[in-house]
């Protein structure tokens, strides 16, 4: 084997490396997004519901059936 022929093959196989590294990057990247957008989402969900628990807890009607509870 010549000088040019294992240049040839170490760049390559360098460039061959880089390509797949670059590859397997953006790929952990998209997972990330996913997964940032499913928690996005899941939060938007416990906030709405939170908003209506609390609507629920501060109603007058409420507070009355509770106090009306209390007495019995």
């Amino acid at each position: 084997m010549d000088v040019f022929t294992m240049v040839v093959i170490i760049v390559t196989v360098s460039v061959g490396a880089g390509v797949i590294n670059n590859y397997l990057k953006t790929q952990r990247k998209q997972a990330e997004s996913r997964d940032a957008e499913g928690l996005e989402a899941e939060v938007a969900e416990l906030r709405a519901r939170v908003e209506v628990l609390e609507k629920i807890v501060t109603d007058d009607k409420y507070t009355l059936n509770k106090e009306l509870n209390a007495l019995q």
